[in-house]
């Protein structure tokens, strides 16, 4: 599924219009246009049980969803008490509740960005031309290394990290630098963007990701994800203002 080209309806119903036909979302199953609902749906239910359950476990970059954490949505979705789910996760009830709280804070988090971004530039529609990535602002010209397409970003994400896991972690290095700047936008995520960090604080937020933490920070540093003081005490991201 290409999430680039489906609007937020399509994605809760499971398909789409697309050239006056109706498309399922997750496969190449088609209808003529006047096909009645109820049969696309008893499709996505028969055939990849339940849209819900397609979203919860999509493979895609977009989906950040932790794999407890899609056990837990999955669980939620069933109408569950929060008693009988601590029971079953042998947990307590307060931290079942957590959960759902932590879900709402997400849900309305979305909501509000949604409503700035369709503020700022119109509605979703589709780029008629490749888009690039975002990446540091380059000293030099930037050269053919940091013009990357968010497909070229999705395929590097997905090879190269493993999503299950809670932080992600990094399988492997990459060789080649353009790949790495890839790797690099992802893992600079996981580090807040209005804080000087020393570098204790920093190497116990790369740790998790990458065992070799210190070829991860200097490439942070190198490729300009990074500044730093000129005695290696304090770190920071270029968009925020060191004190």
């Amino acid at each position: 599924m290409n999430l680039a080209e489906l609007s937020l309806v399509d994605l809760q119903r499971g398909w789409h219009v697309q050239a006056n036909e109706l498309q399922c979302n997750y496969c190449a199953a088609n209808w003529v246009a006047e096909t009645p609902t109820s049969t696309l749906t008893q499709h996505i239910e028969t055939v990849h049980g339940g849209n819900l359950t397609q979203l919860i476990h999509l493979d895609s970059r977009y989906n950040t969803l932790t794999s407890k954490q899609q056990d837990l949505l999955t669980a939620f979705a069933t109408g569950i008490k929060d008693q009988a789910l601590a029971k079953q996760l042998q947990v307590a009830a307060a931290t079942i509740r957590h959960q759902k709280f932590t879900f709402r804070e997400k849900a309305k988090q979305a909501k509000l960005y949604l409503a700035i971004y369709e503020q700022v530039f119109g509605e979703l529609a589709q780029p008629t031309e490749e888009q690039l990535i975002d990446v540091p602002e380059q000293p030099q010209q930037p050269d053919d290394r940091w013009l990357i397409t968010e497909e070229e970003a999705a395929k590097a994400l997905q090879h190269y990290f493993d999503f299950s896991t809670e932080p992600l972690q990094l399988k492997r290095l990459p060789k080649k630098q353009k790949t790495i700047i890839i790797v690099l936008t992802r893992i600079v995520d996981e580090i807040p963007t209005a804080e000087v960090l020393t570098e204790p604080a920093l190497n116990a937020i790369l740790k998790p990701i990458y065992f070799d933490y210190v070829t991860v920070r200097r490439y942070l540093i190198e490729y300009g994800f990074l500044d730093r003081q000129a005695d290696g005490t304090k770190y920071w991201r270029p968009m925020t203002r060191k004190d």
